[in-house]
């Protein structure tokens, strides 16, 4: 599996983590209280334990999108160093051969073409009329 493959899978990871993380958190002043029972939302992980521990994931888990973010980057500029098919490769096929020119024998060519059968029901105006423009 190729290195940007991996960090891809990372970095979706860690967008998915970072959306679940800040649907997590409460605003300010909002009241979430409802949830937990009237008021008691505050002492669900302690006092300030909240905030304290959901601010530090989110820095971490932005710090990681960020990295991630710059080595997919770095990654799509680089060019590959290996070709990516066999075509491509000429140590598989060696060298290529000049492509064979047909050059047709001259003395095979008829130099009289066949007269062409004329179609049933069309029949060619006499060259002579002078009833015809």
């Amino acid at each position: 599996m190729a290195i940007q493959s991996i960090v891809l899978y990372i970095h979706l990871l860690v967008a998915l983590m970072i959306i679940v993380l800040v649907l997590l958190q409460r605003g300010k002043g909002a009241e979430a209280g409802t949830g937990f029972g009237a008021g008691a939302s505050g002492t669900v992980f302690g006092a300030r334990g909240s905030a304290s521990f959901f601010s530090r994931a989110t820095g971490v888990l932005a710090t990681m999108f960020f990295v991630t973010s710059l080595s997919l980057a770095y990654l799509a500029g680089q060019t590959p160093t290996a070709p990516t098919s066999i075509l491509e490769d000429e140590s598989v096929m060696g060298t290529s051969p000049e492509p064979e020119v047909f050059e047709p024998d001259p003395l095979a060519v008829p130099t009289e073409l066949p007269e062409l059968p004329s179609l049933p029901g069309l029949e060619e105006p006499p060259a002579d009329d002078p009833a015809q423009p």
